[in-house]
């Protein structure tokens, strides 16, 4: 066990380096706030079988899996501050994307870049999110928290604001509540009180303070923690649960879809009544009742390796290591890059039935951080730039 967790760790640092790969970055501790806390974990093992699930519950999807295709790849030479993206997301006519290098906007066209000498905390931009109460354009940086009203931006960090810690992962904008997922616990920002919360392990049921991931959905936030599997926190009772996988196993899913497929999360997003959970080791769906786990070698995910998920409507979108998934838990689409050129395919499954369709071009690169979809386009950001690819089916 004990090689284990030091494997995990290394994973974690490995993963880490390979994005933030320039930086140093020191890690402080966090204060206590009031909460309440339920410690105990919740299996949610049901004596179900694997037919009487579909029958149950994925067998009612009728929503098919978009495919897209006509992929535009944009980089440094378009405009791109970086080719290293990290984020994206569609807000109304603009796309915001974040890098290695700055954020850049894309409007009628053409990139526009703002970074630390337009008032930016840092350069490496993480996450993007937009409050529909305000306007307001929220940023995670790896040097603090943005908001971008007004043609300006206002800085949140550990010294002047109650921001857990100044990497954030995450940020969401839930109303008049900003979420982040940092380095050293979870922030919430009300605001109209302009209060802050921090949650860490000292006062939710987390393993360590690291949090990926946030979202939120059906009166309740949803986080993503290191080594604590998913917390869940309900904003009107302010109590906490923890999901996590009961077999205790850290190295295979034991017992299949009795909880999360790993304690090792990285991301959470809430759709249709659907939350959806990615880790290192695949990808888990919850339906408020039964959990279901996907792996890479019994369904059409692309990878295990999952850096980062996003639900719209049925279907969700899995940013892995070795390419982008698509599925309603049903049915896949799957997009790869050739390693030898710009072209690729869109691997389509249904049900048993796999086809696949050539895709010229393809996405820009295998290695994928970021997703956002609107009606007719689905947006990539990857490790050799930003990918625009066109709805065709």
């Amino acid at each position: 066990m004990k090689k284990l967790q030091k494997e995990l760790n290394l994973k974690k640092i490995i993963f880490n380096l390979l994005i933030y790969s320039s930086f140093s970055i020191v890690f402080i501790g966090c204060g206590n706030q009031n909460a309440n806390s339920d410690k105990e974990s919740e299996s949610l093992h049901e004596d179900t079988t694997q037919e009487e699930w579909n029958t149950a519950d994925l067998s009612t999807y009728t929503d098919p899996v978009p495919v897209y295709g006509n992929w535009k790849n944009y980089t440094t030479k378009d405009g791109l501050p970086s080719d290293k993206s990290y984020c994206v997301r569609v807000i109304g006519d603009k796309v915001w994307a974040g890098t290695h290098d700055g954020l850049a906007v894309f409007e009628n066209g053409k990139w526009k870049t703002f970074t630390t000498e337009d008032g930016l905390p840092h350069n490496g931009i993480v996450s993007v999110d937009f409050s529909k109460e305000t306007g307001d354009v929220w940023i995670g940086t790896l040097g603090g928290l943005s908001r971008y009203s007004a043609g300006k931006f206002e800085n949140f960090n550990q010294l002047n604001s109650g921001l857990p810690n100044d990497l954030v992962y995450m940020v969401i904008c839930d109303g008049k509540d900003i979420w982040t997922a940092t380095g050293g616990g979870v922030g919430h920002y009300d605001t109209h009180s302009r209060k802050w919360g921090i949650y860490t392990e000292q006062n939710a049921p987390m393993h360590e303070p690291w949090t990926y991931g946030v979202s939120a959905g059906n009166g309740k936030i949803f986080i993503a923690a290191w080594g604590g599997g998913v917390i869940e926190y309900d904003k009107k009772t302010k109590h906490f649960k923890d999901y996590v996988d009961p077999d205790g196993e850290m190295e295979i899913d034991l017992l299949p879809d009795d909880g999360p497929v790993h304690d090792i999360t990285t991301a959470t997003s809430y759709a249709n009544g659907v939350l959806w959970v990615s880790s290192y080791f695949g990808l888990s769906r919850y339906n408020g009742t039964h959990w279901k786990g996907y792996f890479d070698h019994d369904s059409g995910l692309a990878s295990n390796f999952i850096n980062f998920i996003r639900a719209e409507g049925p279907v969700v979108y899995s940013c892995s290591d070795n390419g982008l998934s698509c599925t309603n838990g049903k049915d896949w689409v799957t997009y790869k890059k050739n390693d030898n050129n710009s072209d690729g395919k869109a691997i389509i499954t249904t049900g048993n039935e796999k086809k696949e369709l050539p895709l010229s071009p393809s996405i820009s690169h295998n290695f994928i951080i970021g997703v956002d979809a609107e009606a007719d386009k689905l947006w990539v950001a990857t490790s050799q730039g930003v990918s625009c690819g066109e709805l065709i089916k």
